[in-house]
């Protein structure tokens, strides 16, 4: 027979590809594997870690050397060596691995990418454990923006704005969608992960679940779950018809057929109608009567929670300072005789949002401080612009929860994500605490998801859309770009305390215990901070006074008729005016 000389045996057995050097990039407190994760060398090779915190590294002429991986991640962090580098040498070997440590920096944590291709590229390179049932491609979906959900017959309905497949840059552009069982019922500890099924044609391809008539990408939003004449649950949407630049041309009603798994158009809403859907719908019974809230970010806008009133425009009402009618081209304010400003429920009146309210204040027809709407930092007192966000009724805290990411922020211009908390839907939001930071990449439109909260509301989880687009920075992260992250928030983690209004007093304290922070006396449940230089720029000094045998405590360096303690008793955050 043939025989092979040594030489091309040798050639044979080298072209063997070497098994690729698993790196894993875990919390130092979790010890969890973090997505999004930088590894990059010192000749400018970049990897990212996948959703399980690894990298597979397989770089011919390396695979038995040291080499020195800088790492970094979106509000994560690797410790400084002697020379200040972030980063670390290992010793590469084939089919060999090693552990990095990053401590977060983020408030919330980075759990997984919820779309898009390659979400566990790295894990199944390196013959790791994954999650989910489709780890590298799923549906073709390469990528997905801006995310909608419903709970709607037991199974948790998803929708996505245009979505991006391998064959060209323009694919889908009329909302993609999928489903998911709950978790507890079938579906995956949303820790884990999401097993997303979609709505594809018959090769498996993510098809358009709601083609409106008209030119255009059609951008469909607040799905809502609502029981129709019969008394049988359906599922209804607004949507937007756009044409360039990122107008939107046309709007209207959409309800889900059961039948063919997409929307079907009900009727058109004029486009000078002062209320809408906009933004994320929740449930909550006012008065006696049950409304859907659409919150963009802040709950402005409600109609009774039935398919009638839903699909009537003249049933929609907004919480609103303008008087009944009133218009935003030429806005009238509602003050009472002493000059308050009155924000109520009306009909056919539009809402004053962020950027309204914006041009209100500069041409002196109101104070920002006049709104119930009005977050700041709350750290630098610095007012936020919030551009997009939900809010849901929380159980752990008790009170209403929003996420929502800011508009003009920084390190990124619309990636840094807050939390806030209010007694009512319709606040006073008055300050917010930062979760999320990125570095000049953008993560617009977050989503809270009620159904996946844990222990009694404590853990709660968010996404939002992962892009460099409206960042200013021309990177890109390969398979992260224009798709979902995922994230958890612990309401236990002290970090998050947020000053709230004390009774009848002017002036707000923490309503929960954090380092450094005394009980305020006299009164249970709140807390105030040490007057020294760790106190934040936001908080003034508190007095105590005494009359008779009264104490009483205040933001006022003098109070007639009372004595005053010469040093402040601490710092607490002052009223605003008509706060």
């Amino acid at each position: 027979g043939m025989s092979l000389s040594p030489l091309l045996l040798a050639a044979l057995v080298a072209a063997e590809p070497e098994k690729p050097f698993a790196i894993t990039v875990v919390d130092s407190q979790t010890g969890r594997g973090v997505p999004l994760i930088e590894l990059r060398t010192v000749h400018n090779v970049r990897l990212v870690t996948d959703s399980n915190g690894v990298v597979a590294f397989r770089e011919p002429g390396l695979m038995n050397e040291t080499a020195f991986f800088y790492v970094s991640g979106h509000g994560y962090e690797f410790p400084k060596d002697g020379f200040g580098f972030r980063g670390k040498r290992l010793q590469i070997t084939p089919g060999g691995s090693a552990t990095l440590k990053v401590d977060r920096v983020n408030i919330a944590e980075r759990l997984y990418r919820v779309t898009g291709a390659g979400i566990y590229r790295d894990s199944v390179l390196v013959g790791a454990k994954v999650p989910i049932t489709e780890p590298v491609l799923n549906a073709r979906v390469l990528g997905q923006d801006s995310v909608q959900t419903a709970v709607y017959r037991g199974k948790v309905h998803w929708f996505w704005g245009d979505t991006l497949r391998p064959e060209y840059p323009l694919a889908n552009f009329h909302m993609a969608g999928a489903t998911s069982e709950l978790p507890g019922r079938g579906g995956l500890d949303p820790a884990s992960g999401v097993d997303l099924t979609y709505f594809a044609d018959a090769k498996g391809t993510v098809r358009n679940v709601a083609e409106m008539p008209g030119k255009g990408p059609t951008w469909l939003e607040s799905p809502v779950v609502l029981p129709d004449r019969d008394g049988r649950e359906r599922l209804y949407a607004a949507f937007n018809k756009i044409e360039p630049p990122l107008r939107v041309y046309a709007r209207g009603l959409a309800v889900w057929d059961d039948e063919k798994n997409r929307f079907e158009k009900l009727r058109d809403i004029d486009l000078k109608a002062p209320a809408f859907p906009r933004g994320h719908a929740f449930r909550y019974t006012d008065g006696g009567r049950e409304y859907v809230y659409f919150a963009h970010p802040y709950p402005m806008t409600r109609v009774p929670a039935t398919a009638a009133a839903f699909t009537d425009p003249e049933q929609y009402e907004c919480f609103t300072c303008l008087k009944e009618g009133s218009r935003l081209d030429a806005p009238e304010l509602d003050r009472d005789p002493a000059g308050r400003l009155r924000f109520a429920w009306r009909k056919n009146t539009p809402a004053i949002g962020p950027a309204e309210q914006a041009k209100l204040v500069s041409a002196g027809k109101m104070k920002a401080s006049e709104s119930p709407f009005h977050l700041c930092d709350r750290d630098t007192g610095k007012p936020i612009f919030a551009h997009a966000g939900s809010v849901y009724w929380n159980e752990y805290r008790k009170r209403w929860v929003m996420i929502f990411v800011e508009q003009y922020g920084k390190p990124s211009m619309l990636g840094e994500v807050w939390y806030a908390e209010a007694d009512e839907p319709t606040g006073p939001w008055r300050f917010a605490v930062k979760v999320v930071t990125h570095d000049r990449m953008s993560f617009y439109n977050p989503k809270q998801h009620p159904m996946f909260d844990q222990d009694g509301g404590r853990l709660i989880y968010f996404e939002g859309t992962y892009t460099h687009d409206f960042s200013g920075n021309p990177e890109t992260t390969p398979r992260y770009e224009y798709n979902q992250v995922m994230y958890r928030l612990d309401l236990g983690d002290r970090r998050l305390a947020l000053p709230r209004p004390v009774p009848e007093a002017d002036f707000l304290a923490l309503d929960r215990a954090v380092p450094g922070a005394v009980p305020l006396p006299g009164r249970s449940g709140f807390f105030i901070l040490p007057d020294d230089k760790t106190a934040p720029a936001a908080t003034v000094p508190l007095y105590e006074f005494t009359k008779g045998g009264d104490t009483h405590h205040a933001t006022n360096e003098k109070l007639d008729g009372h004595q005053r303690r010469e040093k402040p008793i601490g710092r607490v955050w002052p009223a605003m005016p008509g706060g």
